[in-house]
């Protein structure tokens, strides 16, 4: 399947933002992330977008990737349920950090209800001020990738939050001619 990917990125850092969420709405920072979470997180997420790259992955390859300095994940939460998530990972890169939005997504009973901006304003905002938290230089950048499989106003939402294109890559990858679904990416069977 032929994927158009685009990168993204803030390099000054805006405003602080007031992220403005419905009564019954929070978003914390997970103090310690177990890799069954993540994993979860990613496929219930992604499973309508054709995220696959980490469902393979093995429980010591999502812990390795958790236990990285800079590596938070944020969780969006409704009437006390998982909505959505961002996970930042940090690049210390000579005497600066960068901070990518590594994955970024609402589950889909969250899609259409205002809550993606929210939860990107408050993805910018953490990943600026990520260093300070765990000790790393200063940000240069924060950025992420999003490509043609992601869900329709993802790039539009992006751009509305003060992202910058920088690159397009378009190549041959190998997707599910049809995105498995949230049960199904979690481990489900239909």
């Amino acid at each position: 399947m032929l994927v158009t990917t685009t990168t993204l990125q803030i390099t000054i850092w805006p405003p602080a933002r007031t992220v403005e969420l419905p009564p019954g709405a929070r978003i914390d920072r997970v103090g310690t992330t177990t890799p069954e979470f993540a994993r979860w997180l990613y496929a219930a997420v992604g499973g309508p977008w054709r995220w696959t790259d980490r469902l393979e992955w093995t429980r010591e390859q999502w812990a390795e990737e958790l236990s990285r300095p800079g590596a938070e994940l944020h969780v969006l939460y409704v009437d006390g349920a998982p909505a959505g998530y961002a996970q930042l990972a940090a690049v210390v890169e000579a005497d600066a950090s960068s901070v990518e939005i590594l994955h970024f997504g609402l589950l889909m009973h969250a899609v259409g209800r205002g809550l993606g901006r929210a939860l990107l304003t408050y993805a910018i905002e953490a990943g600026w001020t990520l260093p300070d938290r765990h000790a790393l230089p200063a940000t240069g950048r924060v950025w992420l990738h999003t490509c043609d499989l992601d869900g329709p106003h993802a790039l539009a939402n992006y751009r509305a939050r003060g992202f910058e294109v920088v690159a397009r890559a378009t190549a041959e990858e190998e997707r599910p001619a049809e995105p498995l679904g949230a049960w199904v990416s979690a481990g489900g069977t239909t």
